[in-house]
């Protein structure tokens, strides 16, 4: 597997996406993933606010939002965020919001993207950065992918010693995504853009969005949450 960031001039807000995407990354081999920010997703769907009530912004794009010694711990799309992944940061002066639905842009970008490029194993990951829990630190994190499956699933083999696995599953999609944001970076790169070339995933027609998702009540940590 290899993983290449793409510089880029700054995205401006409103652009089109695809003519961004295929002005830097003209040609594109099979087996390949197109990583992009989800800043730069969020700037060409106008996902931006000026920093009159954050607050009630965080309250407003979140399902739930808890106030916290340092932060605003919220649950946004599934997953647990810090401000509802409301982000200053390279953001000129404004506050850039998630993208509006990250999964059917990423079907939609693959779609226009495998014509262009003339491809049929193709993927598109849409990343984001998010802390861990005990950890110090960011790592990427999957918003949204299409093009190939995000989870593999070891249950029913047997490991080493011939013992049958009964919960092993391997999160592919935020595993790409932590690898791709290391290389792409998180500060004054101008690296939105990332290809990841002949990952080890199932290229897929259809991408199950919610395959990563486990519900609140199921989850393996819910005796720690407050909630």
């Amino acid at each position: 597997m290899k993983i290449t960031a793409i510089k880029t001039r700054i995205f401006l807000e409103g652009e089109d996406l695809i003519t961004f995407i295929v002005g830097r990354i003209p040609k594109i081999q099979e087996c390949s993933i197109v990583v992009i920010t989800s800043k730069v997703v969020a700037l060409s769907e106008y996902r931006t606010a000026k920093n009159i009530n954050k607050e009630q912004l965080i309250k407003n794009e979140s399902q739930r939002a808890i106030k916290t010694k340092h932060t605003w711990l919220t649950i946004k799309d599934g997953m647990f965020a810090a401000n509802a992944g409301i982000d200053e940061s390279n953001a000129n002066g404004k506050l850039i919001l998630l993208p509006k639905d990250s999964f059917q842009t990423a079907e939609n970008l693959l779609v226009r993207l495998k014509k262009i490029y003339q491809i049929k194993r193709f993927g598109i990951l849409i990343t984001d950065s998010r802390t861990t829990p005990l950890r110090a630190g960011v790592m990427g994190v999957a918003l949204g992918y299409a093009g190939f499956g995000g989870l593999r699933d070891y249950r029913g083999r047997e490991d080493i010693f011939g013992r049958k696995l009964k919960i092993t599953q391997t999160n592919l999609a935020d595993s790409l995504a932590t690898t791709a944001t290391l290389i792409m970076g998180e500060g004054a790169e101008q690296t939105p853009l990332g290809i990841i070339e002949h990952p080890p995933v199932d290229f897929l027609r259809k991408t199950a969005p919610g395959e990563l998702k486990i519900p609140i009540e199921d989850d393996m940590y819910r005796p720690f949450l407050v909630i």
